[in-house]
């Protein structure tokens, strides 16, 4: 291992060291954190490429996931990608890059793994600056701290390969621990789909994803018990999904009035966090990385 790869790992792992383990806030309570993350452009920005058809040539134009969560709502329809369609074929459209694929027993053997896999491996080549999303910071943080967490995508990979994933950040010593999930849905899998309801493959993503978010809350409540002081809080970068997230999370507030429920905005790079409450939202733009750590409790303590 290069001097640089040793200095890097070591600045890594000493990263979790300039903060106090710390339990819940409300935990003696008998409350718990939640922190439901979208994975791309959030906590890490990937390569892989979403395709574009276009309507009379069938030529293939590549996107980048910030490029489509811009313009996706009007892809085929007016503005830069009006002449291009999207194929929803799982093996040769649009998002397979965002899919598993078939691997053979010899193929595993010989160190072969997922796209995911993959790309999260180009990544950690790249610079820390170039790869990690806005939500990174509150992500190590909830794996520092053993919060249960749930990674709630629109990709459509097995669950297994999201959490394989993620591990190549513990082996390149950006996290210390493997995280304390509660759930992962990626949102496009066939069997996600028909967990969440949707046997006929027509709900949209954003529609997945409210689902999962209540799925998700529904299960903690199931594991830890039910507390007015459970605290959930969801970080996206996709705007059209951060909307439907707080209608969302507006009902489950409606369902707990006692518990609190947050939208963590990251698009376009900013940082905003919104508190649901019975009158709305109350929102906070959020400057120092210092206070992004804690998608609940901005006020920190140090070591």
């Amino acid at each position: 291992m290069s001097d640089d790869k040793n200095n890097n790992y070591k600045g890594q792992l000493e990263l979790g060291e300039t903060w106090l383990k710390e339990p819940d806030r409300n935990y003696r309570q008998g409350g718990r954190s939640f922190y439901f993350f979208d994975f791309d452009d959030n906590i890490a920005y990937l390569t892989t490429p979403l395709v574009l058809f276009h309507k009379e040539t069938n030529e293939e134009l590549f996107l980048s996931s910030s490029e489509w969560a811009l313009h996706h709502s009007h892809i085929g329809k007016r503005g830069p990608y009006e002449a291009f369609n999207i194929n929803y074929d799982d093996v040769v459209g649009s998002f397979r890059y965002f899919r598993d694929v078939d691997i053979t027993e010899a193929e595993k053997l010989s160190g072969k793994s997922q796209l995911f896999v993959q790309d999260v491996q180009k990544a950690l080549k790249l610079p820390d600056l170039q790869w990690k999303g806005p939500s990174w910071h509150c992500f190590y943080h909830a794996t520092f701290n053993q919060r249960p967490i749930s990674i709630i995508t629109a990709r459509g990979h097995e669950a297994n390969t999201i959490q394989e994933g993620v591990r190549e950040f513990i082996r390149a010593g950006y996290l210390p621990t493997e995280p304390h999930y509660l759930s992962v849905y990626a949102v496009s899998n066939k069997k996600v789909r028909h967990h969440l309801g949707d046997p006929n493959l027509t709900a949209s993503i954003a529609e997945l994803k409210q689902r999962a978010i209540r799925a998700s809350v529904e299960k903690a409540i199931e594991i830890y018990g039910y507390s007015p002081h459970h605290r959930f809080g969801m970080s996206d970068d996709d705007p059209k999904n951060i909307q439907l997230v707080v209608e969302e999370m507006t009902r489950l507030k409606s369902k707990y009035p006692e518990m609190s429920f947050f939208m963590i905005e990251t698009h376009g790079g900013d940082f905003i966090k919104h508190e649901i409450s019975q009158h709305g939202l109350k929102s906070q733009v959020l400057q120092d990385t210092a206070s992004q750590l804690d998608l609940f409790d901005p006020t920190r303590r140090k070591s």
